[in-house]
């Protein structure tokens, strides 16, 4: 993909897109999206921070004890609401499974739900489910990203899994270096500062 960030970093796998101030778009506002696919194709990620109060027991009972708190269900994005997509992180040190795990990117990966959850019994870290998905057209985020809707940053393995996401946008962007840190701070309104 071409589109960069003013740090350089390009829409990857693994990599975090954290919604700018500006970005007013309803499916998006204070949005951190894990990306899971990106190429001159476009782009799929989820959504990290907007828990559902579905519990993922009424959903998918088999899979609600290995979830990651809180057991609810996120809301993954505007696309294929209808649908349950899951992220893992793999335990450190251990071989990818055979059957019912895609690596995406360093330790996530993509969970089969029909894979039964005991094949997968202490290979994983944690596991979110997530009803629907974000999706770009081919250059659709290079654009956005260009016109600074999103900051692209390296994703942290603890942020998939984040019992409280309600600071993630904030808690990321302090994180990073330089400038992109101010921003944690920014008010959505630049004229209340």
């Amino acid at each position: 993909m071409s589109g960069t960030t003013a740090a350089g970093l390009p829409p990857a796998p693994g990599m975090l897109l954290v919604a700018a101030p500006t970005l007013l778009d309803p499916n998006f506002v204070d949005t951190v999206v894990l990306l899971l696919d990106a190429d001159d194709e476009g782009a799929i990620g989820v959504v990290l921070n907007r828990p559902t109060p579905v519990p993922v027991e009424e959903v998918l009972p088999d899979w609600g004890p290995v979830v990651a708190e809180p057991e609810v269900l996120f809301q993954g994005g505007p696309v294929s609401t209808e649908g349950a997509l899951a992220v893992a992180l793999l335990q450190d040190g251990v071989v990818v499974p055979d059957a019912g795990f895609r690596p995406v990117a360093g330790p996530f990966g993509l969970v089969d739900l029909d894979t039964p959850v005991d094949a997968l019994a202490g290979r994983l870290a944690g596991v979110r489910i997530f009803a629907g998905y974000a999706g770009w057209g081919a250059g659709q985020l290079e654009e956005e990203i260009e016109e600074g809707a999103w900051y692209v940053v390296p994703a942290e393995a603890g942020d998939l899994t984040r019992e409280d996401a309600v600071d993630l946008a904030r808690d990321v962007l302090r994180r990073q270096p330089g400038e992109l840190a101010w921003h944690s701070t920014r008010p959505a309104d630049p004229d209340l500062n």
